[in-house]
């Protein structure tokens, strides 16, 4: 994002060249002037904030991560996320000004950065275990009406293209719903945050409600879980990747997405008033190497209330 003053902005491009050669003390200088032409300079304030932090200056990225919050009151950057990462702000949701601008940014390479660069495999997961539980029930795998959560560029509705009629998609992301409209697999398509978008839906209408790696961005699963619940029909699934750690409750991860205990799933999950049929370790991607510890999860609303 542009400071608005052409000088700030190219003390910020020198910067930001020197970061990424590594040269941070003379990126942070730069960075520092950028700061001082354009005051309001959300975008240098959070670099400056993230080589500060590289550089072990752990209160100087504080104060560099609060201004850029201040000075960008819907956070694009994401200087929330960093600041509850340093223990300086309490764990909380993340600002859906920040989660738009990261995904309409990341729409033209998802697919490619995601498949390709980092194994993404949710999709496959739940198709696998949602058919499972439809075997297990001795039930036909199909559906009526699918409800595709944080439907991103279209990959789960590929997945199941040949098992869902009426495929519903939500998402936050202006840019990746235009993607995913563009596979011509949705029936609807409605950009909004997904509790919210959940919240439009009739009583009992979907059968099947899916959420590929989306709750790895949602920070306190209940007000959804009480949607999904809601808009579920008797006997109607909800099937969901998710990040894990070994601890308890909710952390925010090194990638700057929340993890969950299994068990403070299972406990969500039936405080929502649903029954939790399947509940396995998965990873769903790669990073560095190494397969990032995850949970799949199969939930179902009873028959009878």
């Amino acid at each position: 994002m542009s400071s608005g003053d052409l000088l700030a902005d190219r003390r910020f491009d020198f910067a930001r060249d020197l970061q990424q050669s590594g040269d941070l003390v003379a990126a942070e200088d730069l960075f520092v002037q950028a700061t001082d032409l354009a005051p309001g300079f959300a975008t240098a304030w959070f670099t400056l904030g993230e080589v500060r932090e590289s550089l072990g200056d752990r209160q100087g990225a504080i104060t560099a991560f609060r201004t850029a919050q201040t000075t960008d009151p819907g956070d694009r950057n994401g200087a929330g996320l960093r600041l509850m990462r340093l223990g300086a702000a309490d764990l909380a949701g993340m600002r859906p000004g920040y989660v738009t601008a990261l995904f309409d940014q990341y729409a033209p390479k998802f697919e490619a950065a995601l498949v390709d660069d980092l194994g993404y495999r949710g999709p496959a997961l739940l198709r696998a275990v949602v058919l499972g539980a439809r075997a297990a029930a001795d039930l036909p795998p199909a559906f009526a009406r699918v409800i595709d959560l944080g439907c991103g560029t279209g990959l789960a509705a590929r997945a199941f293209a040949g098992v869902a009629g009426h495929i519903i998609g939500i998402d936050l992301s202006p840019r990746m719903i235009e993607r995913a409209r563009a596979t011509g697999l949705y029936a609807e398509l409605d950009v909004a945050e997904i509790a919210q978008g959940l919240s439009r839906r009739a009583d009992a209408s979907a059968e099947l409600i899916i959420a590929a790696d989306v709750m790895v961005y949602v920070h306190d699963m209940a007000p959804l879980l009480a949607e999904v619940a809601r808009v579920l029909a008797p006997g109607g699934l909800f099937a969901f990747t998710l990040e894990s750690h070994a601890g308890d409750g909710v952390v925010l991860g090194e990638g700057l997405r929340y993890a969950y205990s299994a068990a403070g799933v299972r406990a969500l999950v039936e405080s929502a008033g649903l029954l939790m049929e399947r509940l396995e370790p998965a990873s769903s991607r790669t990073e560095s190497g190494a397969q990032v510890p995850g949970l799949v999860a199969v939930a179902a609303r009873g028959c009878r209330d």
